[in-house]
């Protein structure tokens, strides 16, 4: 696993929603201006996020984004793996990407890397934004 921008800007910009958003929509540009991210590439990542209904938008002056769902009911591992795919080190031992590698050939380096994979998913998928806000 490794974590790109796409992954990394969108847990950012959804933990900022979940902090400011007192039953208002958050502008894109208060979040690119926070973080120093390019408007046009968090409307990308926001797009899949509105796609996938973690987000909610509204048009106009008093539009914006703003969360729908619940910060409890958000994973960090939900979003990795929308933006980024497999949580494992490696895809011969993906739960939900799995791909045939060479290293399948070498079980104890397997059960090791199914370890790895059990530690990050364990972590991240009892990690909500909740426990981040």
């Amino acid at each position: 696993m490794k974590l790109t921008t796409k992954s990394e800007y969108s847990i950012l910009a959804l933990i900022y929603i979940a902090r400011n958003d007192k039953n208002k929509f958050i502008k894109i540009e208060e979040i690119c201006g926070i973080y120093n991210i390019s408007k046009k590439y968090l409307e990308s990542l926001f797009a899949i996020l509105k796609t996938h209904r973690y987000l909610k938008t509204k048009r106009g002056s008093s539009g914006g984004y703003k969360l729908a769902i619940p910060v409890d009911k958000i994973t960090v591992a939900s979003i990795v793996r929308l933006m980024d795919g497999a949580l494992a080190p490696s895809e011969s031992v993906s739960k939900y990407f799995f791909s045939e590698t060479p290293l399948q050939q070498e079980q104890k380096m397997i059960v090791v890397l199914k370890d790895i994979r059990n530690y990050i998913a364990f972590k991240l998928e009892h990690l909500t934004l909740a426990d981040l806000v």
